[in-house]
């Protein structure tokens, strides 16, 4: 993976992420039921429920409303966090923080951790899975002193890499995935939590010649994100709005 630093002018973050598109199609097929122990875990307004065993090709979590509804992390869980009402329903109006507009974060692979986690993109209802490639499941190495990924990495939904878009910098086309997360903050996440975070700026990655951008954010509930802001806000742009 070759990183390519950028300094592009005011606004570039805008033009950047109002550039991607994708199919508002949404994934309405149920998991089938399968004889692994599995549990729930609370995450917003969001269960996960994990089958299989941990580190093997069989691993899923999958995603579930609060009243146990299966739902794609991918397609249906909001691209911008929302205000919540008192009797738990979501409103409406987009939930601010300091007058910027807060976006959810997916988690897939926690802080310190080395299994390479990703959302399915390809499965029913998109569950978290760990990488493989070349038939072996993909583990990120340790870099002395660290240990594993030095902070949560996640994708942001509703956002989509398009393969057939050239980015006007790079020349490079979209890797075909969500965007992807840096959450920078000092909490330890758990593999498929929603968190709500505020962008502070981008990173262009060309990975085996696709652009792999890299959105560097701060968990809200961080105490250093009221200090760390952005140059310029971005416009992201929602799969489920075209």
């Amino acid at each position: 993976m070759r990183p390519l630093l950028l300094r592009p002018p005011l606004g570039c973050l805008d033009s950047f992420f109002g550039s991607f598109r994708a199919s508002r199609n949404k994934l309405v097929t149920q998991a089938a039921v399968v004889p692994h122990l599995y549990y729930f875990r609370k995450t917003m307004h969001y269960q996960t429920e994990e089958r299989g065993r941990p580190h093997s090709p069989d691993y899923r979590i999958y995603f579930k409303t609060s009243d146990g509804k299966y739902i794609s992390p991918f397609h249906d869980i909001s691209l911008i966090a929302e205000t919540e009402q008192d009797n738990d329903v979501p409103a409406k109006k987009p939930k601010k923080n300091d007058s910027e507009v807060l976006f959810n974060m997916v988690v897939e692979v926690p802080r310190w951790s080395n299994a390479k986690m990703e959302i399915a993109t390809k499965e029913p209802l998109n569950p978290i899975k760990q990488d493989v490639k070349k038939g072996k499941l993909r583990y990120v190495a340790n870099i002395f002193p660290h240990k594993g990924y030095i902070w949560n990495y996640g994708a942001i939904p509703q956002t989509w890499e398009d393969p057939n878009h050239t980015d006007a910098e790079t020349k490079c086309c979209g890797d075909n995935d969500p965007i992807d997360v840096c959450e920078i903050g000092t909490q330890v996440c758990s593999p498929g939590q929603v968190i709500q975070v505020k962008v502070l700026g981008i990173l262009a990655m060309i990975d085996e010649g696709e652009m792999d951008w890299k959105v560097i954010a701060i968990n809200v509930k961080d105490p250093d994100a009221k200090k760390l802001n952005s140059g310029c806000f971005p416009q992201i742009t929602s799969t489920a709005s075209i």
